[in-house]
């Protein structure tokens, strides 16, 4: 021990490893660990292929962001007062059995301190290969260390199907005002069409227009028949023959009936059968624009209906919550052994630098 004295260096360093090997073997408390392996799992429903889902979110790698969001939940603030809530997380943590250096220092801690401390003893790891959510949770008590590890996989289930239906449900909510929307457009348009062909007596006023062409189109075949009898009856008749007559009469009535005909499809004055089904095909188009959109509305909600199941979560258990038998923390030999191997590493260095330094002074 004298001898030691005279290098301070190596006397520091043989002091820290007794000290600190002394403290691992006899004085340090035993920590038991529960653990358990979840994965986060989706149901599968069908769905077709559009549905308002798919302008949120893009579907791939949604497992794994669905898994880191469990794993902050798991870690967070509110987690963590769920638990000292249920099992009393500071009184377990800091009672004073337990070594100095291993409890929690003081049962008021802020809940900064105490959130500190709780990811001491709170692991929740993400496998990346196995998409695998490794739980371990460390207590002084094995009943403590099951009953969290236990909370923490009913909570997190609880949490992400919360999460999962508040947006299910708003974007239900929204497609159920525009389908409510969409279906008093369409009977506001439905209704309008219906009144404006009672209030003109007609049920397509395109289909009377093809008709009044067609009568028209006839009466002119008519009239040029007509026509062409009266240059041949001019030829060897006098104008006041009876046949003449007749002719005359018949072309002017057929004259007159066009006319009229053509009066009904167009005129100046407006109330013509082509202004009538101008505003009939306007109406008509509103009303099938409104039906589209009002059964593409219906589809996106029951499309997104089903989609909704799909983002309920279950955390799917691989390991239950292990109930721990014998503590398997602290790992007495192998901390006192590496933090022997680290201070004499540091010793020598020190000491190297120490006779560097008196070499140069010599």
């Amino acid at each position: 021990m004298i001898r030691l004295t005279k290098y301070p260096v190596w006397f520091v360093c043989v002091l820290a490893i007794l000290s600190v090997s002394g403290y691992w073997s006899f004085w340090a408390s035993d920590l038991y660990v529960s653990e358990a392996n979840v994965v986060l799992e989706s149901p599968q429903v069908s769905v077709q292929a559009f549905s308002v889902s798919s302008l949120f979110n893009g579907g791939a790698g949604s497992g794994r962001a669905d898994t880191l969001l469990l794993r902050d939940y798991l870690l967070s603030v509110d987690m963590l007062r769920k638990i000292d809530n249920a099992v009393d997380f500071r009184r377990h943590y800091a009672d004073k059995s337990i070594d100095f250096f291993s409890r929690l220092y003081d049962e008021n801690e802020p809940i900064e301190e105490l959130h500190k401390y709780y990811l001491k003893r709170v692991l929740v790891e993400l496998d990346e290969y196995a998409q695998v959510l490794r739980i371990s949770v460390q207590g002084f008590v094995p009943k403590t260390a099951y009953q969290i590890t236990a909370m923490l996989l009913e909570e997190g289930e609880a949490h992400m199907n919360a999460l999962g239906q508040r947006l299910a449900e708003e974007q239900v909510r929204f497609l159920e005002r525009q389908v409510a929307e969409l279906a008093e457009n369409f009977n506001r348009a439905r209704i309008e069409l219906i009144n404006y062909q009672n209030e003109y007596g007609l049920v397509s006023p395109t289909g009377t227009v093809e008709s009044l062409n067609a009568v028209v189109a006839d009466l002119e075949a008519q009239l040029a028949n007509l026509k062409a009898k009266q240059r041949v009856l001019i030829s060897y008749q006098s104008a006041s023959s009876p046949e003449m007559v007749k002719i005359n009469s018949e072309i002017e009535a057929l004259n007159q009936q066009i006319d009229q005909e053509r009066a009904r499809l167009a005129q100046a004055s407006g109330g013509a059968l082509n202004t009538l089904s101008s505003e009939y095909q306007t109406l008509e188009l509103k009303l099938q624009f409104a039906k589209e959109s009002y059964s593409g509305a219906l589809a996106a909600l029951e499309s997104t209906r089903i989609e909704a199941a799909r983002k309920l979560k279950q955390v799917s258990i691989l390991q239950n919550p292990t109930f721990p038998e014998y503590p398997v923390k602290p790992e007495r030999l192998y901390n006192s052994v590496a933090f022997a191997i680290i201070v004499l590493f540091l010793g020598l260095i020190a000491q190297m630098l120490i006779l560097i330094v008196k070499d140069h002074r010599d």
